[in-house]
């Protein structure tokens, strides 16, 4: 097994790669500046080592056995792998992340987060891509759980004022305006406002179900005893709620457009809902402890998502643009 894998080097694959891509031995040879005899020679050795015929002997091509193609295919990936191993390492050398997660509350605009991707990975940083990104979709403690708990290195949209965790510095994102909204067809679009709970409570709500699988799960807005319609995100719930199935607070931001062309009445209720504080927050290194303007050891892609956020803009969106409108400056 050892022969075998010290035979399995990235010029043996290489080699393998470019005799099929040429087409013959001696074009092959040229092209790697050997002679043919000694590709051949390096060729019969690979073949030894692995104990099975690369080439057909029987043609004057140099025509792949289905055993050769197998070690091409799997040679072009073992290569490409060895590549972007090495375009990593130099990514972390020079002060990339390999990999950059973040969590997303689905209240937030994902406009704006995929604008944001966007402007990010037009970066083209000069050791080679840049971190591979992975957007965790949570709600309610759920996006503050997968910060907690290592599955993603930012935060949006963390609900309610977390607790101070050394490790974890946390910041304001701002306060999330929210309307009770219902279909034109429901039968809430025709009391008279200010709706009571008492009249609420007879009519089934749409909330969206926590993410949070260690933390205890958050419940907003819901009454005791009434019928709840539970769904995945936050578009989900605007879906429902278009279709009558139930009533409840969405952003307004969200709900804007509808309201404005009749799909939505928002109406008043007695015990309206209050802006709700909403943060943003991120892992520091040890020594970091959790201040928010201690950035050093932070990797340059963290970097560049909280400089994004230190901008008065970018927050606005991420709360307030649910609909196509002028981008980011």
């Amino acid at each position: 097994m050892s022969d075998r894998r010290n035979a399995l080097t990235p010029e043996a694959l290489t080699m393998i790669d470019v005799i099929a891509r040429s087409g013959s031995f001696a074009a092959a040879a040229r092209e790697l500046g050997k002679v043919p005899s000694a590709l051949t020679y390096s060729v019969r050795q690979l073949e030894q080592a692995l104990d099975v015929l690369l080439f057909d002997r029987r043609s004057r091509q140099a025509q792949l056995t289905a055993a050769g193609q197998e070690l091409l295919a799997e040679g072009r990936r073992l290569l490409q792998a060895m590549d972007a191993v090495a375009h990593r390492v130099r990514r972390v050398a020079s002060g990339w992340e390999t990999q950059l997660s973040i969590a997303v509350d689905s209240i937030l605009s994902s406009l704006t987060v995929f604008e944001l991707c966007e402007a990010f990975y037009a970066l083209n940083p000069p050791a080679g891509p840049g971190p591979r990104l992975r957007l965790r979709s949570e709600v309610l403690a759920g996006t503050w759980e997968a910060l907690v708990h290592g599955q993603a290195d930012l935060a949006l949209g963390v609900t309610g004022e977390p607790p101070p965790i050394t490790g974890i510095a946390v910041l304001p994102l701002g306060h999330l305006d929210m309307d009770f909204v219902v279909a034109p067809h429901h039968p809430l679009a025709r009391e008279a406002e200010p709706i009571a709970d008492a009249l609420l409570e007879r009519h089934r709500a749409v909330a969206v179900a926590d993410t949070a699988q260690r933390l205890a799960a958050m419940t907003l807005n819901l009454l005791p005893g009434q019928d709840v319609l539970t769904v995945p995100s936050v578009p989900a719930k605007l879906e429902a709620i278009l279709r009558g199935l139930g009533c409840g607070f969405l952003p307004r931001g969200l709900v804007r457009a509808h309201v404005e062309v009749g799909r939505l009445v928002a109406k008043a209720v007695a015990r309206p809902r209050q802006p709700a504080p909403m943060y943003y927050a991120w892992r520091c290194p040890p020594g970091n402890g959790s201040d928010p303007s201690n950035r050093q050891g932070l990797g340059l892609g963290l970097r560049w998502w909280l400089e994004q956020l230190d901008r008065p803009a970018t927050r606005t969106a991420l709360l307030e643009r649910h609909s196509r409108g002028p981008a980011l400056a």
